[in-house]
């Protein structure tokens, strides 16, 4: 059994997410912003803890991580404020990093996307630029922790059912379920393999457990 902190525990894919944890007999925390989303959250078998990621310091956040065996970040501020952007998907996600290393917690699962690169090429005159600037530098400040860190980079994300497989070869962003996104998460915290490794991905044909396999 895994002990899992899930950071954005209300959004699409953390509630896909939660349901193949706890069925595979981990226990699930997933913090949430809103309390009007907890019983949503519970439905799913996770534990939903109100807190605010923006306003709590790294102490706070490694009261939060203590206890737990991995660390999962799929939260995200949701574009179209560059200010909220920067505190959210870059600092927060930094001072996770942070608290999970001052709590002792080794395993990382960042939820990034398939360009997330300091070369990303993104016009800064372009709206998306903040969210690839924050991102960028949430996923190279946990590369040079001490963590055992696996940044997933999904392709545009899509509502279809999952294949239940991935193309970890492409070389350009495509498309993929956001449920096939949950299982990658379900198994990369499974395979001690994807630590340490960077892994984009669109939908594909060789099946999840075998794609992610270094």
């Amino acid at each position: 059994m895994t002990r899992v902190i899930l950071f954005g525990g209300h959004g699409k894919i953390a509630m896909l997410t939660e349901p193949l944890l706890t069925q595979r007999g981990h226990e699930v925390t997933a913090i949430i912003r809103n309390p009007d989303h907890a019983d949503a959250v519970r439905v799913t078998g996770a534990t939903p803890l109100v807190a605010d990621v923006e306003a709590l310091d790294e102490a706070a956040l490694a009261e939060l991580i203590a206890g737990h065996d991995a660390v999962v970040w799929s939260a995200g501020a949701g574009g179209g404020n560059p200010a909220r952007t920067l505190s959210v998907d870059r600092d927060a996600a930094i001072r996770t990093m942070d608290a999970a290393a001052r709590a002792g917690v080794q395993r990382y699962v960042m939820v990034s996307y398939f360009g997330s690169s300091k070369e990303h090429g993104i016009d800064s005159a372009h709206s998306f630029w903040t969210y690839a600037e924050a991102k960028a530098a949430a996923d190279e400040h946990l590369r040079a922790s001490s963590l055992d860190w696996t940044v997933l980079g999904p392709s545009s994300l899509t509502l279809e059912p999952s294949t239940g497989g991935i193309d970890v070869h492409a070389e350009a962003s495509g498309h993929v379920s956001r449920e096939t996104v949950a299982r990658v998460i379900a198994a990369v915290l499974n395979d001690a393999t994807t630590i340490h490794r960077t892994i984009r991905f669109n939908d594909g044909e060789v099946p999840i457990a075998e794609a992610i396999r270094a």
